[in-house]
């Protein structure tokens, strides 16, 4: 199986657990396995020979032949040292030459192998390279005994008195830490140049690794350094404020918490985390935080309150100087101070101002706070999402921060501020919690009186707080929230109402604002009624502000330029000065039209009216609606068919009319959204228009729901819908029955010009709103031939 030219020695084995053992180098190691010791006896027995090979699985105790590499180095003992305890024994060995094991035997009484010598094989490299190799290795040897504190220079000096390929590289080997696997492959490379070559790129993976490890350990010490000379100066600056008697922070903290009018459990928690504090070292990022905690809980105003005013008279003076109008809202705040004249120890209330936008919802509150010499804050929850902008962040965030309600707080100084949450209905929800659910608690006035931010984590007081919440609509408020609030409805203004705010707050204001004196700038009331009606068409007066706004900025440019001296504007001149009108006045109609009805509508800009055209032609039954609108009015113009077909024969309408004629009914300014139930009767009386012939009365506007047996069912708006009737020049006003109460909320100038008429029922109108020839069949009558194509006109 072997060459038999090659003579093979039988050696004791002694295997090596992550160290090898090179040609002419000295290793000692402790031998502790009772197979190694047996080994080792048996070398010294004989003649001090020995082979030593590495094992492969550090972790195997009694490794196997496949567990040991088979090429090693034969060694010489040279010294053994037997230690007091167990087997232990410190031995010393010399390598002699490598060698391949060919056999090995593995047992309890020692291993055993049949080696043969490995001689270095024969190679053609030039002197030059092999000088090279043997710089590089040295060179990079040096830098290694450079960087490893471990290292005397004394072992470059003996690398240096023996310059050899052979001593070179195994010295090398020995020496430097190299894996297990990388030394295996140096004992087994049986060519000079390759070891050489081997060696250096192993030292140069070294040097670097050594490089980088030098790099961390510089940064560390210098991080080390710089923390104890901190912790030094630290030390001296606190003998220092000693020495002067100055107080540090801990106690400053402790005397302010100890001042604080609170709760035992209150200024327990403040103290359990000044101790926290306490025993952070200075800088740490647990310091800043629980500084930060500590810094908002005693800016908190605990148990800090302004004095409200009580006087009921001071009080409506004030509310009725800054705003016209809003009787309901001022009524409803002086009740609240005669209550708290009354009964001084009456918590703070919760008011929900609901209307359009630019009535004045926000300034009213503003009013508000000055006539209850409350502070003000406002808080805009407009777009927010985010359950913490209400409850806070906790404290395990980085960044944490209060809520806005307790930012609110802070801002005021005052535990008992009138807080305006603007914009409740714009609240959203997302991944990130409900907001509006996070509210619950806050206005609750059962609850608030402990309420629980999540950054605090402490139980504070909002019972003395008076909330005024601000919405365009209670549609989009969730109903828990809604049921915890007042609903004070602001209705838009009327066109008189506008002219006495332009007169008394935006022209004044605006003149202000422009540098305007009173007689620079003079606006008659027709002016001032003529940019109501024709420039702007809204419910609040904003767009009134920025036309007057115009108009000031006008009279300060012609002034500045030297072309008058000042401006007085009456009617015939708004449109020199605004250019052409933007809004006309709706036309009363030249006559009555079949199947063309006025309704009205409410808008978010306040009331409008909407005309409504049915068409009716040849063909299979289909209903068209057109228009832009929404799923509630599709089913009241369905509804409106059913009725009518219900009806068929005591209105004088074709029983098979869903048969054999198409209906299209359609809303104008199809750009515009539209839905809502209030538009029943008058699709309704446009349907029973179209399909009797008869037009329909051009002076008459209505609204109402109607249901499939032909009921008005009452609607909402009643004050904005009838402004828009008196605008459009409508005489009389079709309304449900149920709404008859709602015409003492209309405004009594238009309630002079205008008629009302209830409805309970679609019928009770239509001898009203229809005109009906002379030669047309009463009610309950079949039509003659040809009578769904009459048309009637009325002058």
């Amino acid at each position: 199986m072997a060459d038999e030219n090659r003579e093979y020695t039988r050696l004791p084995l002694l295997a090596l657990r992550g160290l090898h053992v090179f040609p002419g180098m000295l290793l000692t190691f402790d031998v502790e396995r009772p197979a190694s010791v047996a080994s080792l006896n048996l070398a010294v027995k004989n003649d001090q020979l020995i082979f030593l090979a590495a094992q492969k699985d550090l972790t195997v105790d009694m490794p196997r032949e496949d567990g040991l590499y088979h090429v090693g180095t034969v060694c010489r003992v040279r010294q053994q040292l037997r230690q007091p305890r167990g087997n232990l024994c410190r031995v010393m060995v010399e390598g002699l030459y490598r060698a391949q094991a060919v056999s090995m035997q593995c047992n309890q009484q020692g291993y055993m192998a049949f080696t043969y010598p490995l001689e270095d094989k024969a190679e053609r490299v030039s002197a030059t390279r092999m000088e090279a190799l043997l710089r590089g290795c040295l060179s990079q040897f040096e830098e290694y005994v450079r960087l490893n504190n471990d290292m005397i220079s004394e072992q470059l000096l003996s690398l240096l008195g023996n310059p050899t390929p052979d001593y070179v590289s195994n010295y090398i080997a020995q020496n430097v830490h190299f894996g297990v696997e990388d030394r295996q492959a140096i004992l087994e490379e049986r060519y000079p140049s390759r070891r050489l070559t081997l060696i250096n790129h192993l030292l140069k993976r070294e040097l670097e690794v050594m490089r980088i490890e030098r790099e961390l350990s510089e940064a560390t010490q210098e991080a080390m350094n710089r923390s104890q000379r901190d912790y030094y100066l630290r030390e001296e600056m606190k003998i220092i404020q000693s020495e002067l008697g100055e107080d540090d922070d801990i106690e400053v903290y402790r005397a302010k918490i100890e001042a604080l009018p609170v709760s035992d459990e209150i200024r327990e928690k403040l103290n359990k985390e000044l101790g926290r504090l306490a025993k952070q070292p200075f800088g740490s990022a647990e310091a800043a935080v629980v500084r930060n905690y500590l810094d908002t809980c005693l800016e908190l105003p605990w148990g800090v309150k302004t004095r409200e005013t009580i006087n009921i008279a001071r009080a409506r003076k004030k509310l009725d100087d800054d705003h016209f109008g809003l009787e309901k809202v001022k009524e409803r705040i002086l009740e609240y101070l005669a209550v708290k004249q009354l009964s001084p120890d009456i918590k703070g209330g919760l008011l929900c101002l609901v209307g359009p936008p630019g009535t004045g919802k926000t300034s009213i509150a503003q009013s508000i706070a000055a006539a209850t010499n409350r502070k003000l804050v406002r808080i805009s929850l407009g777009g927010v999402h985010d359950e913490a902008e209400i409850r806070g962040h906790r404290r395990t965030y980085i960044g944490s921060m209060p809520g806005r309600i307790i930012n609110g707080i802070i801002q005021a100084g005052s535990c008992n501020p009138l807080m305006v949450l603007d914009e409740i209905d714009k609240l959203g929800s997302d991944y990130r919690g409900d907001p509006s659910a996070a509210l619950l608690e806050a206005l609750d006035g059962e609850q608030n009186s402990t309420f629980r931010d999540h950054f605090l984590e402490l139980p504070f007081d909002l019972s003395g707080v008076f909330f005024i919440t601000t919405a365009n609509t209670t549609d989009t408020i969730p109903r828990p929230l809604l049921d915890r609030m007042e609903i004070i409805e602001l209705s838009s203004y009327t066109d008189e109402e506008k002219l006495e705010i332009a007169k008394r707050h935006l022209i004044p204001k605006q003149k202000k604002k422009h540098g305007l004196k009173g007689a620079q700038l003079r606006l008659s009331d027709d002016a001032v009624r003529q940019i109501i009606s024709g420039y702007t068409r809204e419910s609040g007066v904003r767009t009134l502000e920025r036309e007057i706004a115009h108009v000031c900025r006008k009279a300060a440019g012609g002034i500045a330029e030297g072309r008058f001296k000042g401006l007085s504007l009456h009617a015939d001149g708004v449109a020199e000065v605004l250019g052409p009108v933007k809004f006309k006045p709706d036309q009363m109609r030249l006559r009555d039209e079949i199947g063309l009805v006025r309704g009205l509508a409410y808008t978010s800009v306040g009331g409008e009216v909407l005309d409504v055209e049915v068409a009716v032609v040849e063909g299979s039954g289909k209903l068209e609606l057109t228009g832009n609108l929404g799923d509630v009015m599709k089913e009241s113009a369905k509804a409106a068919v059913t009725y009518i077909r219900s009806r068929a024969s005591v209105l004088g309408i074709d029983p098979d009319f869903s048969k054999n004629r198409d209906i299209h009914i359609h809303f104008p300014e199809g750009a515009v959204p539209k839905d809502g139930p209030s538009a029943g009767i008058t699709m309704t009386v446009a349907l029973i228009s179209a399909l009797t012939g008869c037009p329909v009365r051009r002076d008459i506007a209505m609204t109402g729901e109607v249901t499939l047996r032909g009921r008005v069912l009452p609607i909402g708006g009643l004050r904005e819908k009838t402004m828009a009737a008196l605008r459009a020049g409508v005489k009389t006003v079709i309304l449900p029955t149920e709404n008859e109460s709602d015409l003492e909320t209309i405004d009594q100038t238009v309630r002079r010009q205008l008629s009302f008429v209830t409805a309970e029922t679609v019928d009770d109108i239509l001898d009203l709103v229809l005109v009906r020839p002379k030669d047309m069949p009463a009610l309950g009558q079949p039509l003659p031939v040809g009578g769904s194509e009459l048309i009637g006109v009325r002058q």
